[in-house]
């Protein structure tokens, strides 16, 4: 089968792809984006075109982070990127070859060099009643108000960690919604053990004056701020009714209709770990990410990696990385001149460095619990698609399952639609406190395409020879 072929071709239409794409365009690459969503933003600036032309209040109610995306996503039409929204990236090749499709009939897309930008993930959140009707993510409702202008009606309870989810909570409370409590893991003992890197945060006093300023209006808004929580649990039956937690010595039980949990966010390693990349383990927060060289190089001299599915940074941060990655890969096509990279370089490098200045404060204090990567009760479910619980796998680790993927012959865990998404940080936490070990050395889940489910009919619309795609032909280079 013939494959259209470009210079570069991006997975991601967030921050770091965008960014990306206009850098590489403007020093004469061809460029191709493929991206899942309908419109380009990723998921921090979803929907922003249409919010700003059609619901110029909600624009308000999102925050000038998220009005900032527009500039960002505005210019991409108007490039010379070809963008193919819309389009599910089901196997990615060493070689720089990206399988695709849009539903309806998959497609071949070949670059010389593909940088991925799939972002993050919110970190599952696994405890008791996390399954219930009622309870989502707090991303999950951050989505429903950019997509939809859809605010939870009754009250609603906010827990967990991270500066997401104040700020999901600052949204909330500016849209009208009824915060029954914002409920928070954060201890005092985070604090402090963060404390050593806040000369460093100064850098990016920016960041640090969003967050106060996030929690006074909060507080203003006369939302019941609880720290240091434990024992977390979903109550309900049938749907969620309210949650239940420790703080100090005495429980607590919050009526609400809506739980929105929130432990930060991890990279979305599925395309990497699909191409057999080298991946390390952050101690802090407790994630995986891919090895990267100079400028998100891989040990696949073709593949390239940029913006938070290489580290958690945020948003401004995979901009900035987005640009100098997309200016490694004209470097390396010979498209401009490493003299000629340093000049560009220069500026986006301070502008990474600004907003990574804060990254080790919050990894320090908004460090997840315990009891949130190894749920400590045995009935709680962790592997949501096939409804394994934490006591199943510490029962297989008792009967001899070394790691994530001979698990999978024991109880079908991450065998599900979601390939171990939602519970493979999980699964690793589990085994390796079962095993006495660390995570590190339990490993994850090795994933294998398609990396999202895939009908046999697209498949056999793929014809041979056949191709959507018409470019002109690409710059040259080695």
């Amino acid at each position: 089968m013939s494959a259209a072929e470009f210079d570069m071709v991006i997975v991601g239409a967030g921050p770091a792809g965008i960014a990306a794409a206009h850098e590489a365009v403007n020093v004469g690459l061809t460029v191709c984006v493929v991206d899942e969503q309908d419109a380009p933003g990723g998921q921090i600036y979803r929907d922003v075109e249409r919010v700003a032309m059609e619901r110029a209040h909600d624009l308000d109610v999102l925050g000038a982070d998220y009005k900032y995306g527009f500039g960002l996503v505005d210019g991409l039409h108007a490039s010379k990127v070809k963008h193919f929204a819309g389009h599910t990236v089901w196997q990615i090749e060493r070689d720089g070859t990206v399988w695709c499709s849009d539903g309806n009939k998959a497609k071949c897309i070949k670059g010389r060099r593909v940088m991925l930008a799939t972002g993050a993930m919110e970190r599952p959140v696994p405890v008791p009643g996390w399954t219930l009707p009622g309870v989502m993510t707090a991303g999950a409702a951050q989505i429903l108000m950019k997509s939809a202008g859809m605010v939870p009606s009754g009250p609603i309870a906010i827990c967990g960690s991270g500066p997401l989810l104040l700020l999901i909570a600052d949204q909330l409370v500016r849209a009208g919604a009824n915060i029954a409590v914002l409920a928070e893991t954060t201890t005092f003992a985070d604090y402090v053990r963060a404390a050593p890197h806040l000369l460093r945060a100064l850098k990016a006093f920016d960041y640090l004056q969003k967050g106060m300023a996030m929690r006074r209006r909060i507080k203003a808004a006369g939302v019941k701020i609880v720290s240091g929580i434990s024992a977390l649990e979903v109550v309900g039956s049938e749907k969620a009714e309210g949650v239940s937690f420790k703080a100090g010595a005495k429980t607590h039980r919050i009526d609400a209709s809506t739980v929105l949990l929130h432990q930060g966010v991890v990279p979305n390693t599925q395309a990497t770990r699909q191409l057999r990349l080298e991946h390390l383990w952050h101690a802090q927060q407790h994630y995986w990410y891919p090895k990267t060289g100079r400028h998100g190089s891989t040990e696949a001299a073709a593949i390239y990696i940029a913006g938070d599915g290489a580290g958690i940074n945020g948003a401004r941060a995979a901009e900035a990385a987005g640009r100098l990655t997309a200016l490694e890969v004209a470097c390396s096509l010979d498209a401009i001149s490493r003299e000629n990279f340093d000049l560009k370089a220069a500026p986006w490098q301070s502008e990474l460095d600004h907003h990574q200045a804060v990254r080790p404060l919050l990894d320090a204090m908004f460090r997840p619990p315990a009891e949130i990567l190894n749920p400590p009760n045995d009935s709680t479910i962790v592997c949501r698609c096939e409804e394994v619980t934490a006591g199943d796998i510490r029962e297989a680790a008792r009967l001899g399952a070394p790691g994530p993927n001979q698990l999978k012959a024991f109880l079908r865990a991450g065998m599900g639609p979601c390939q171990g998404r939602m519970c493979g940080l999980t699964v690793t936490e589990v085994l390796a406190a079962a095993h006495g070990t660390s995570p590190a050395q339990i490993g994850a889940y090795r994933i294998r395409p398609p990396l999202k489910p895939l009908s046999l009919a697209e498949l056999a619309d793929m014809e041979a020879g056949d191709s959507d795609v018409t470019l002109g032909s690409p710059s040259s280079g080695p």
